[in-house]
């Protein structure tokens, strides 16, 4: 892996390039910085989310998936390189497993909101489905493994359960879309 960064103003990004894992240097506008980008911005979320009062284990979870997004983003900077393995998005069905279990059926649409730590998740869950895109604009441009889309797909999929799971901490709900259209089909 790279050098550990002893300071932060290098500088060295003035002109609009960055460096890579590998020492290579693209330009700050590229494909894979992009990418690497969003991963960064999941995590930082992911970072405010566990600010919120939660669940011993939601928590573990949470923080277990903020390695995991860290070792993705050192995947992304360094082309070639494996730091993300197959095993993380085992980990992540595993957790859907879980949590869907302890959910009612979806009837109809929800809204990402209810109470803050719901919203925060749902603000995850749209942030990996950014990252995901990333991530597959990259693949479609240069040679990806298939476990970093794998991970931010799954990822996101469980940031909605655990938003829904949020919710449901102290007797809340999730709050449910009011369908104009839908609402007159019942009215028949």
């Amino acid at each position: 892996m790279g050098n550990r960064l002893t300071q932060i103003a290098t500088r060295t990004g003035d002109a609009g390039t960055t460096g890579l894992g590998d020492n290579t240097r693209v330009s700050k506008n590229s494909l894979r910085v992009h990418a690497m980008g969003d991963v960064d911005e999941l995590n930082s979320n992911i970072g405010l989310l566990l600010c919120e009062a939660m669940a011993d284990d939601v928590r573990a979870v949470l923080v277990e998936i903020q390695h995991q997004l860290f070792n993705l983003g050192g995947e992304l900077s360094i082309p070639g390189f494996e730091l993300l393995k197959p095993e993380a998005v085992l980990a992540l069905d595993e957790a859907l497993a879980t949590y869907n279990e302890q959910l009612p059926r979806l009837q109809e649409f929800i809204l990402p909101a209810g109470t803050r730590a719901a919203s925060q998740a749902h603000v995850c869950r749209t942030v990996a489905r950014r990252a995901e895109r990333a991530v597959v604009a990259l693949g479609n441009e240069e040679a990806l493994k298939d476990t970093p889309r794998q991970y931010l797909n799954r990822l996101s999929d469980l940031m909605f359960v655990l938003a829904r799971v949020l919710n449901r901490m102290n007797g809340g709900d999730d709050v449910y879309w009011k369908s104009e259209r839908m609402a007159g089909q019942g009215a028949g």
